[in-house]
């Protein structure tokens, strides 16, 4: 089914698109904002968010989303659940097609999909994300003050979160499956260098101990001195196993930005997917992509901070460029007087 053309679809429902969306929303641009498989993005797996500007007690994850919809709902943002699976994107009105099997077309797009931690697989760890179990050591390592924690991984990430880490946990030890990690020396000789980071070599995370209600209590790890344990495991090689108590985990073996679906489009990505966005002509920062029309918002195109403060205001970024964007095009005078007219007050 194909609608009428929108002014702006916002693609992505985290703190990212949901930002975005109010700023869009309030311009009287009537945004789109399609929720993707997973609404709420990353953040809905935190169960509390105590860095984010104004919530000096903290506020939950998904609740910090809820408001962030409601807000947006207020000025006139419309939602619908769905992902672009493909994007036409070479000429106006921009095509998009989605998981429902409908066609949208619409003046601009921002994309803010965001980018998915990848997991290892380790049994419970669907239980207990979010609950002792994270991504973010930045984000959750503040709860672990006295903790003993694992950090699976070996790059710079993971030397990044063990170190971070160390700030408040008793003890960090990084797991890796090989004995030669892939982070940068420098990286690699402060982690060594620290008095409370030790390292588990030829090591891999089996299964994670606890409940949602006590949080992570410990973990099995399994290993064999050729490395890889998880897979001479499955091909029946005898491995040894160890389970250990420990209060926290942290998964550091990288994201995976969505993107696929800007296979094929001018929008500009490096070489893991993540979206190149233009500075203007000043050498400032700006949410446009190399394609007219299309924006970028969020950990999509940040794979340094990946925070939720960031995250939304890169999101009013893009919003703004994206209405600039509108204002100019040869028929934004009737469009716009559209918008405004169907707008909430």
């Amino acid at each position: 089914m194909t609608e009428d053309i929108h002014d702006l679809v916002i693609a992505g429902s985290g703190v990212a698109g949901l930002s975005a969306a109010v700023y869009a929303a309030r311009a009287d641009l009537n945004p789109l904002v399609l929720e993707g498989d997973e609404p709420g993005g990353q953040l809905a797996l935190t169960t509390d968010v105590e860095n984010y500007l104004g919530f000096p007690d903290g506020v939950g994850g998904m609740d910090l989303v809820q408001r962030g919809k409601e807000q947006a709902e207020r000025f006139g943002a419309q939602f619908r659940f769905g992902r672009i699976e493909d994007a036409e994107l070479d000429g106006q009105p921009l095509e998009l097609s989605l998981s429902t099997g409908d066609t949208v077309s619409t003046r601009s797009l921002i994309v803010a999909t965001g980018a998915s931690a990848r997991w290892v697989g380790a049994e419970n760890e669907d239980e207990l994300m979010g609950h002792g179990l994270s991504t973010c050591a930045t984000c959750d390592g503040a709860f672990h003050r006295g903790d003993d924690v694992l950090v699976v991984g070996g790059g710079d990430s993971a030397m990044e979160e063990a170190l971070f880490l160390a700030k408040f946990a008793d003890s960090v030890t990084v797991v890796h499956r090989r004995e030669e990690l892939r982070a940068s020396e420098i990286m690699a000789d402060r982690a060594r260098e620290h008095d409370d980071i030790g390292f588990r070599w030829n090591t891999e995370l089996e299964a994670i101990h606890g409940s949602q209600t006590e949080g992570v209590t410990g973990a099995t790890l399994v290993a064999h001195p050729e490395g890889y344990p998880g897979e001479k495991a499955e091909s029946g090689m005898n491995v040894e196993r160890e389970t250990v108590e420990v209060g926290g985990v942290f998964y550091a073996v990288g994201h995976t930005p969505n993107t696929q679906f800007l296979d094929g489009t001018g929008v500009e990505r490096d070489e893991s997917g993540y979206i190149f966005t233009r500075t203007d002509d000043a050498g400032r920062p700006t949410a446009h992509t190399a394609v007219d029309g299309v924006f970028a918002a969020g950990d999509v195109a940040d794979p340094r901070y990946r925070q939720a403060i960031t995250s939304a205001g890169t999101g009013s970024m893009a919003a703004l460029d994206a209405e600039e964007f509108l204002e100019a095009l040869p028929y934004a005078d009737e469009s716009m007087a559209t918008a405004s007219a169907e707008a909430v007050p």
